[in-house]
């Protein structure tokens, strides 16, 4: 499943985040990409307020590279930006990391690409304006799925 979202503001990509938030599950991988400042972080914490985690308490990894995160669904926060690349990644142990019990959101995910499950849930930022932003996200064909296209359906493309 591939949808295109078009997000008005930092409390629409809120929303589209939270949204699919409700539709993962324990083991899911998201892996986040798109440039600076395209929404990445404000995304994960939509859908850490999904998973019952404070948004509060999800700010970017970017110097500490991971942050876990207790709650109903464990949630592991991770940002690959300060890595070179696969290599270092596998080094401070990548693969075990997504393939923990909990949920996993990757930014700058595009940088660990061959590591990545293949049926992660990919989610692409391009900034179109200020606050406004293009979204898409590639899902597995799963009902759960279809929950959050339906959930979000006012922010698709000719929605």
């Amino acid at each position: 499943m591939r949808l295109l979202f078009t997000s008005g503001s930092p409390s629409d990509t809120v929303e589209i985040a939270r949204a699919l938030g409700a539709a993962l599950r324990p083991g899911d991988v998201v892996a986040l990409c798109g440039d600076l400042g395209a929404g990445k972080t404000l995304f994960c914490k939509g859908v850490g307020e999904a998973l019952g985690i404070s948004p509060d308490r999800i700010v970017s990894p970017t110097f500490t590279i991971v942050t876990e995160h207790a709650g109903p669904v464990p949630l592991t926060h991770i940002d690959v930006y300060r890595l070179a690349g696969a290599r270092e990644a596998e080094e401070i142990g990548m693969r075990e990391l997504l393939s923990g019990d909990g949920v996993c959101l990757v930014e700058w995910a595009e940088k660990i690409r061959e590591l990545l499950p293949t049926d992660c849930i990919q989610v692409t930022f391009s900034i179109s304006g200020d606050d406004r932003r293009e979204i898409a996200v590639a899902a597995p064909d799963r009902p759960v799925f279809e929950e959050f296209r339906a959930r979000s359906i006012r922010f698709q493309r000719g929605g």
